[in-house]
């Protein structure tokens, strides 16, 4: 994601105006749109936030840094009342059923200039989308971390041009990125993981960002990745990131298209045939950068793009951290600390293996029949995203002499799983063979039933 801001040239003319390339429709112009009346309960906190005029950024047709303010460098005005944590969970139950315009609009109407829309480079370009539908001046930010594919920094040019805005980008400290690499090389994060490479690269440009800010739109959806988005609230006060006045509680997150589906998303895009990302039309679907982003394949999930060699539990970033919840008490999954996660994999046909189980597995030389076994984690949701065609597999396989089973491997059976059975991520799909006391890892990442089958047929 690359972070940047920018400004409408709506701040000094009407949007139709201000752009010589095409002619964009208005809120005016939807007919269905209504703006929401501002809550009152929030009349009081927000109205004694920020009044002043909105401040032009004065962008020229033509680059110039200059003129372009860093969030990092923007002065702080005076420090005001903050807004309560409250004021924003009853705003968000109010906003529950509103469409992503209503949201945006209002976002925009409550904090002005002091809002930007993250930017990533990928669909996301649908939040740029509302906020130019909305008629107000907005600004946009980026994270440019040094490693983002081609084809995301044409979309950044296009979306500028598309527009007629600039987007301000935010990039890591040279001398952070300079140690990282000359200390551990410039694939570090595929042998110890990748919060190391992103607290560089990403969180602490993001930081800087937000800091001169006291809101932010991101383009989170709930589907996007259900082990740490399923419950994000269309406005939240953040609670991983500062802004600008300061300590907990100075940062509003607003997410407009939380409740909307990848699907709708598109169908938005292409209706108002906005510039999209190359990479989507090549398989990709959640993108970042290069070198830990990949197009998925049938039966995998969307966020299984990125960081595919780790577990689904850490599939954020960073930026988006304060989704991630405690997983487990006593081995099993939580939600909101209390209700178990409902396991997968139920079938008849699909045996549940305990740890011993697994281990006298492991012992046997001369099996009578050959096992393909899934180590697995209920809440993982790219374990859930193939279990389909797994009871399918099943199916097809019963009576056939290949005995098919499941084994649980997150908490306390994790340390196991790794030192014996080759746990890389969830999920992981062994072969024991008939004559052969040693499993073998399936490669692929490929979790259609052919393709299961096909890997079953070639070793039994």
């Amino acid at each position: 994601m690359a972070l940047a801001f920018t400004s409408s040239p709506a701040i000094h003319a009407s949007l139709s105006s201000s752009s010589s390339s095409c002619e964009q429709p208005k809120v005016s112009q939807l007919g269905t749109f209504q703006p929401l009346d501002r809550p009152q309960l929030l009349s009081t906190a927000l109205n004694s936030r920020r009044r002043s005029a909105v401040k032009p950024l004065n962008a020229e047709p033509k680059r110039n840094d200059s003129i372009v303010p860093s969030a990092a460098t923007i002065v702080a005005p005076e420090v005001t009342e903050k807004v309560e944590a409250e004021d924003f969970e009853n705003l968000a139950k109010e906003l529950q059923n509103a469409s992503p315009l209503e949201i945006m609009d209002k976002a925009l109407e409550i904090f002005g200039d002091d809002i930007a829309i993250a930017f990533s480079g990928a669909e996301d370009v649908a939040l740029i989308e509302y906020a130019h539908l909305t008629g107000r001046p907005f600004r946009v930010f980026s994270l440019d971390t040094g490693r983002l594919n081609p084809e995301t920094y044409q979309l950044f040019d296009a979306v500028e041009k598309h527009y007629g805005i600039r987007i301000e980008y935010m990039f890591p400290d040279a001398v952070e990125v300079q140690a990282l690499v000359r200390t551990k090389g410039l694939f570090s994060f595929y042998e110890d993981g990748h919060q190391e490479c992103c607290r560089v690269r990403k969180v602490r440009p993001l930081r800087r960002a937000l800091k001169g800010l006291r809101a932010w739109i991101t383009g989170q959806r709930k589907d996007q990745s259900p082990g740490t988005r399923s419950e994000i609230p269309v406005v939240q006060v953040d609670p991983s990131f500062e802004g600008l006045d300061g300590g907990a509680g100075s940062l509003v997150k607003w997410n407009p298209v939380a409740n909307m589906d990848g699907k709708d998303i598109w169908n938005f895009l292409r209706t108002m045939n906005v510039p999209v990302n190359a990479l989507h039309s090549q398989g990709y679907v959640s993108i970042g950068c290069e070198p830990c982003t990949r197009p998925v394949l049938p039966g995998q999930h969307e966020r299984e793009g990125r960081w595919w060699w780790e577990d689904a539990k850490a599939k954020e970033c960073g930026l988006h951290k304060g989704n991630i919840k405690d997983e487990s008490v006593n081995g099993a999954a939580q939600t909101n600390g209390t209700a178990t996660v409902t396991d997968i994999f139920d079938t008849k046909d699909i045996v549940t293996l305990s740890k011993p189980g697994v281990e006298n597995l492991l012992k046997l030389e001369d099996r009578r029949e050959p096992w393909l076994v899934v180590l697995y984690a209920p809440w993982c949701q790219f374990c859930q995203a193939m279990e389909g065609s797994y009871v399918d597999l099943a199916e097809k396989l019963a009576g056939s002499g290949v005995k098919v089973g499941k084994f649980r491997a997150d908490g306390e059976q994790k340390a196991f799983a790794q030192q014996e059975l080759q746990l890389g991520s969830f999920p992981t799909i062994l072969f024991f063979p008939k004559h052969s006391s040693k499993p073998i890892k399936y490669p692929s990442e490929k979790r259609d039933v052919d393709s299961l089958l096909a890997f079953v047929n070639a070793l039994r």
